[in-house]
């Protein structure tokens, strides 16, 4: 696994890499407040075949930090990282953040994703508004990402939600089930609406990827291998 950067809509965009050089690509998208690192144990599994990459979002980890913040600016950052690594067509996976991220992606450029996965992920819908509370200490992320995107993500652009209609990847929404504190109905709302897509519930909560890395990947796998 190597880390390696890229410019991208004038920020330092940075990512980790493994896997064999001609593999298929697969993309991976983190949640808010985490970084590459926390693909790891997946992104090790996917690399057995695959090409790997992933890309911590702006705000986050060792990419840049520059305090300007939104769902569409992120989504812009994403395409831009395959645009200067030459993927044209790639299968994405985000989780939490990530997973809005890749859905807005897959709507407007539908091309571009042959496959999608969203881990935990709800239908763009409004909800009730919780003031964020910083955690003490030292982020591995800038602050400003929080305070920026909720907002956004609690008063979502009704547009987004009719616009999945539009993505033409198989889709794969895979939820954490009843100890999630993720709406499970706005999940099962989400999978309805992208034409074709699959649900499947690993019920461990909303961290589906770090609370079983085998099954999750195992799932996903499958999936990205057309089973």
């Amino acid at each position: 696994m190597t880390n390696e950067s890229v410019i991208v809509n004038g920020v330092r965009l940075a990512y980790e890499v493994t896997g064999p050089a001609q593999g298929p690509p697969v993309v991976l998208l983190h949640a808010l407040g985490e970084d590459a690192g926390s693909w790891r144990e997946v992104a090790r599994r996917l690399a057995r075949e695959r090409r790997v990459y992933a890309v911590e979002l702006r705000g986050h980890g060792r990419s840049a930090w520059p305090g300007t913040y939104s769902l569409q600016l992120l989504a812009s950052d994403v395409l831009g990282v395959l645009d200067a690594l030459g993927l044209a067509v790639v299968d994405l996976v985000g989780h939490s953040l990530g997973g809005v991220v890749a859905y807005l992606l897959a709507q407007d450029h539908p091309h571009r994703v042959a496959r999608l996965v969203l881990e935990d992920v709800p239908v763009p819908r409004p909800r009730e508004p919780v003031a964020p509370v910083r955690p003490e200490g030292e982020l591995g992320f800038d602050w400003a990402v929080v305070t920026s995107l909720r907002p956004q993500l609690d008063t979502p652009d009704p547009a987004w939600r009719e616009r999945l209609g539009r993505i033409t990847a198989e889709t794969l929404v895979v939820a954490g089930g009843p100890a999630s504190h993720i709406s499970q109905d706005g999940v099962a709302e989400l999978a309805r609406r992208i034409p074709g897509a699959r649900l499947v519930t690993l019920p461990v909560g909303h961290m589906i990827h770090d609370e079983v890395p085998e099954e999750f990947t195992r799932t996903v796998v499958r999936f990205l291998s057309g089973g």
